[in-house]
């Protein structure tokens, strides 16, 4: 089951927002740090889940993740090491927007971040 969302923007401008560190931190799991040295197949990723009204988390939770796919304005994929699951965010113009399609269920929030992010929005789950 996959989680998928049309967004008003350009594929480029989208692709920055699910790479991007920085970006990342603002729309998935707002807060969360990601720390992504090298923006390639096989590198190392750093996510620190932080305490949210959104998980039952009392301290940070870093987790760590391998890059298994970088193609540019297609796909980013990342290996989550401890639980074994692929996460991945595919990327397809779709009219004059660009639909993202992440490969697990249970996401939707995160897209409508993203979505927010990209349009110039507030976050609707922050």
């Amino acid at each position: 089951m996959n989680s998928s969302i049309v967004i008003d923007g350009d594929i480029e401008t989208v692709w920055n927002a699910i790479t991007d560190k920085d970006k990342l931190s603002q729309w998935y799991a707002p807060g969360s740090p990601w720390e992504i040295p090298n923006l390639k197949t096989g590198g190392k990723v750093t996510f620190t889940l932080m305490p949210s009204a959104h998980n039952n988390l009392t301290e940070e939770l870093p987790m760590s993740l391998t890059i298994r796919n970088v193609s540019i304005n297609q796909e980013f994929s990342l290996y989550l090491d401890s639980q074994e699951t692929l996460i991945s965010f595919r990327l397809e113009e779709a009219g004059s927007g660009t639909r993202v399609t992440m490969n697990l269920a249970g996401f939707d929030q995160s897209l409508a971040n993203l979505k927010a992010l990209v349009e110039g929005k507030e976050l609707p789950y922050i």
